[in-house]
Formats: structure tokens, sequence, C-alpha cells
């Protein structure tokens, strides 16, 4: 009996560990510090292991730490670092593995990992842009939202009370108001609830492929989010496959592993036909020509340059720098940009409320 109860106190170890991994993270600015560190204590001639040992012991975070550890075990063991790093496929990504790999064969890995650094820092720089320049429209929106909810809970029912009272012949907008007043008074926390699964089913719908293709496809021909998705997936292409030409890994392997890191199902999509012509032997300004409406003319032409001058790196990551530039500049406008949208959005609403409320009141002004 002792050892099988032992080893069920060890089967319950081994469950809450996987699921305790399951719920751990290493986010992208401790992957940045990660590498920018080990470049600096390879280019000291520090080895590789002792590198990973040092990391380790210095990282605050356990789940990494522990990732980290067993990587120096494995590389001690005689296993390549690339090798070592698919164990974690959620934590280093493949492209981090593909550069880290050709680095390992070419020698270049302190290289490598100054291009991956700095990959990583200009995506977490892009990230922090958008989400930072939404903060404003969202705060905007949910006030917009609690407040009227909370007169359509406090203020309209009194009002209610008033137009019973004269027993008044209502206009169509004020019984429409009346009716969601009264939904949302005596159905509070069922309309919460719609609204919290309403809210996961639509993130549900957006994450299978007939929801990515509606929504990706409304994105880039929306009116303002348009041009901004376009120009992130641009850059992000652009600067993601400059890194990999760098590292010498194949064309055809850089527009695969390219194609996974866009956030965008047709910029996806575009890339993974167009490594179909690539290995035709159709030029990389060629094989995207065939997608206007993603690939600018700008992108083009440079990429045509770029391939007859034998620069094409070069001139992906002039590409990136020029649209991180404008999406830089679009995102410290973007507040004063939708500023005027919202306010038409708040004076509609507004406008609307206060005409149901105020067609009765002037009716029973006249009537008395």
């Amino acid at each position: 009996m002792e050892p099988q109860s032992q080893k069920n106190k060890q089967q319950k170890k081994n469950f809450l560990k996987t699921n305790l991994d399951f719920l751990s993270s290493v986010n992208l600015k401790e992957k940045i510090v990660f590498t920018k560190n080990l470049q600096i204590m390879i280019r000291t001639g520090l080895s590789l292991s002792a590198a990973m040992k040092t990391l380790a012991v210095q990282t605050n975070n356990k789940y990494f730490q522990k990732i980290l550890f067993d990587i120096q075990i494995n590389i001690e063991k005689g296993n390549s670092f690339g090798d070592s790093l698919k164990k974690y496929p959620k934590v280093f990504n493949e492209i981090f593995i593909s550069m880290i790999e050709s680095g390992e064969l070419s020698g270049n890995l302190e290289e490598v990992l100054d291009y991956l650094q700095t990959q990583m820092k200009k995506n977490h720089e892009l990230i922090s842009k958008v989400k930072g320049a939404m903060i404003y429209p969202t705060i905007v929106l949910i006030a917009m939202f609690g407040i009227g909810t909370a007169m359509m809970i406090f203020v309209i029912p009194k009002l209610i009370s008033i137009f019973d009272e004269f027993k008044a012949d209502l206009p169509a907008p004020t019984k429409i108001l009346i009716a969601t007043s009264n939904f949302l008074t005596h159905n509070g926390l069922l309309s919460f609830i719609t609204l919290v699964v309403l809210i996961v089913a639509i993130n549900f719908f957006h994450r299978t492929e007939i929801g990515k293709k509606i929504f990706h496809g409304f994105y880039l021909k929306a009116p303002i989010l348009g041009p901004i998705t376009r120009k992130i997936n641009l850059a992000r292409f652009s600067r993601t496959l400059s890194s990999l030409i760098k590292t010498d890994i194949p064309i055809i392997q850089s527009f695969g592993i390219t194609s996974k890191t866009l956030g965008n199902v047709y910029y996806k999509k575009a890339l993974a036909e167009s490594v179909k012509e690539i290995e035709k032997g159709v030029t990389i300004s060629q094989s995207i020509s065939k997608y206007p409406k993603l690939f600018t003319p700008m992108v083009l032409q440079m990429l045509t340059v770029g391939e007859e001058s034998g620069e094409v790196d070069e001139v992906l990551m002039e590409i990136a720098d020029f649209y991180e530039e404008e999406i830089d500049q679009i995102m410290k406008n973007l507040p004063q940009i939708i500023e005027p949208v919202l306010i038409l959005v708040l004076g509609f609403g507004v406008g609307a409320m206060a005409v149901a409320i105020i067609m009765p009141l002037y009716s029973l002004t006249e009537s008395i």
C-alpha cells in the first residue's frame, strides 16, 4: 500500500507541476533581456553553458529559470543550443530557433543574438505603441457605456413614472428607450451574463479560420484601421525577413518562418503562396506583386532595387525602419484622429436619448 500511496502522491505532484507550467509564461521583455545578456557574455568569451547558468541564476521568473537550467544541462550533455531550445516552443518560437541554429552552423552566434534582440526590441516597441494608443479610446468607450447604462437604470425609470402618471401617448423612440430601460432594470444579471457570453463568443469566433477571414478582412478595409494594419504587417514582414536573410537562412525557409510571425491571415496566405512562386525561380518582388492591396508599390520598387544590387536584407531593413517610423507617428496622432469619431458617436447617443425624452415632455406641456 505504501508504494501505491507514494506513486499517487507523485502523480498528483506531476499533474500540479504540469498545470503550473501551463499557467506560467515568459514575456517578450524577459526574452529581450536574456538575448542581450547572452550576446554580451558570449562576446566576452564566456562559454555557452556557463552563460546559461549565470542567466538562470539572475532571472526572477522561476519558470524561465527552470527552462534555462534545463537548457544548460542539455548543452553540457553535448546537445546543440538550437536542439535544446526546441523543447520549449511556447517560449522560443520558430524564428528564434532557426536563427540560433544558423548562428551555430556559421559560427556567428554572437552576431545572430544581436539581430534577434534588435528584432524583438523593435517588435516590443511596436506592440507597446499600439497598446498605448488604444488606451484613450478604450477608456472613453467604457465610460460612455457605463454612463449610458447608469442612465437607463437610475434616470429613465423616474421619467417613466411621470409618463405613466399622465398616461401620455408615447412616440416610438421613447417606447424603445423605456423598453430597454425596463429590461436592464429587471434583468440586470441576465444582461451582464449575456454581455460576457457575447464577448467570449466573439473572441472565440475571432480565432476560428472563418472568423479570422472576416475580422482580418475588416481590419484591412476599415478607414482608420486599414492603413495601420498594413503598415504593422509590412514592418514586421520586412524586419523578420531581413533578420533571417542576414543569418544565411534560405529564402524559401525564411518566407515560411516570416509568414508565421505575421498577425493578419491574408498576409500569411500571400507569403505562403509566394513561396511556391519563389521555388519556381521567381524573384521576391515578382512573387508578392500579385497582392497590390497588401504590398505597396514602394515595397515592390525597393525590393526590386535590392534584388538587382544583391542587398535585399539591407533594403528590407530600410523598409522596416520607414514603416516603424510611420506607425510611431500615427500612434502619436491616433487619439486626435479618433477623437472626432468618438465625439460623433457620443453626440449621436446623447442626442437620441434626449430626443426620446424631450418628445413626450413637449407633448405633455402642450396638453397642459
